[in-house]
């Protein structure tokens, strides 16, 4: 006879989630403690080797002799490569204050951090970079992205009336939040576009897109309808930030722009702020995004309006960079990039 299934108790199921989410959550803050302590062993041995060579003159080869010495003596180890080394050494070179390295430098991954001391200054860049990182759960592929399309430059450069039309916590994250140019890399097209074009392409690579636009912009259509009186107008993307509870629409315009555009978007801006807009929610915002822009032009087109409206620019170019891989971060990935220590150094010795 077939053996009995003995029924789970009522409430079993909640339970059973509320232990799996806890194990979680308890895995993912040993892996960043184990990475946070692994940063630290590599800033001390890079400091060691520093001062050892600024003070007793001790020359370059000597990092080819203690990578030796420490992988016979950790051979199940991995991470101490020659190059490894110099890294460690740049490190405590480049971040020579021990309460920054905790406070900053130890909450993101190894290869995170190898990837800012080759590709961007010391400096107030590397910890933008840093604390963007932290606060988006970037993979290492988005961030050298990220670093090699400038977003730092872009970030918060767009002409905007959003001082006078949001209030100052919301506006100056809004400020923040959209770029110029937009980069537009992805598309496989050629800077003489016409704007279906340029529409249709956004669509198909909208993943890429999402990752240009930032974290935090769910996408809601693209020509997108709203009948007002009796009349159909269609919006070239609809988007909703979570974290600033509002719409987002964006017109494309594969032209210079021009006054009347922002006269459009306020009329686009009334609409779903009366149509779509849930009374806990934020005023629209609109974008505009032109092959090029007038500064003083977009300022006064800007000035009176009552609706908040950022002008950006957009760039074409011909290919996506290599080191970029196209996805978004997933929840896996940010469990991936914050492993053991041994999957960490692991994963950086092979790329020695």
């Amino acid at each position: 006879m077939p053996k009995s299934i003995t029924p789970t108790p009522e409430g079993y199921d909640a339970l059973l989630q509320d232990i799996k989410k806890r194990i979680r959550t308890a895995q993912i803050k040993a892996s960043i403690a184990v990475n946070r302590e692994l940063i630290l062993l590599y800033w001390h041995i890079g400091r060691d080797i520093l001062h050892r060579q600024e003070q007793a003159g001790w020359g370059a080869k000597v990092i080819d002799q203690i990578s030796s010495d420490l992988r016979k003596e950790f051979q199940d180890i991995k991470g101490y490569s020659s190059r490894n080394l110099k890294y460690m050494r740049k490190l405590a070179q480049e971040w020579p204050d021990e309460s920054i390295v905790q406070q900053l430098v130890a909450q993101i991954p190894w290869g995170h951090n190898v990837c800012l001391l080759d590709k961007v200054c010391p400096g107030s860049e590397r910890e933008w970079y840093i604390y963007a990182t932290i606060e988006h759960g970037w993979s290492r592929s988005v961030l050298v992205y990220q670093i090699e399309s400038g977003l730092f430059q872009r970030q918060g450069k767009a002409i905007t009336n959003f001082s006078q039309t949001l209030p100052a916590p919301q506006s100056d994250l809004a400020q923040q939040i959209i770029k110029d140019p937009y980069n537009f890399e992805f598309l496989g097209l050629t800077q003489d576009i016409k704007e279906h074009e340029l529409h249709r392409g956004l669509l198909k690579q909208l993943r890429q897109f999402l990752i240009e636009l930032g974290v935090g912009f769910a996408f809601v259509g693209s020509n997108y309808h709203l009948e007002i009186g009796d009349d159909d107008f269609y919006l070239d993307l609809l988007f909703y930030h979570l974290k600033l509870r509002a719409y987002f629409i964006i017109e494309l315009k594969t032209v210079k722009f021009k006054p009347e555009f922002a006269g459009k978007m306020n009329f686009y801006l009334s609409a779903v702020d009366d149509l779509l807009r849930h009374p806990d929610d934020q005023p629209s915002i609109g974008i505009i995004i032109c092959k090029s822009k007038n500064s003083v032009v977009a300022e006064y087109a800007l000035r009176d309006m009552k609706k908040p409206i950022g002008v950006s620019e957009h760039q074409i170019t011909e290919a996506l960079p290599e080191t970029f891989q196209g996805q978004l971060p997933t929840v896996e990935e940010i469990e991936a990039e914050l492993r053991t220590a041994e999957s960490v150094s692991s994963q950086d010795d092979s790329d020695s």
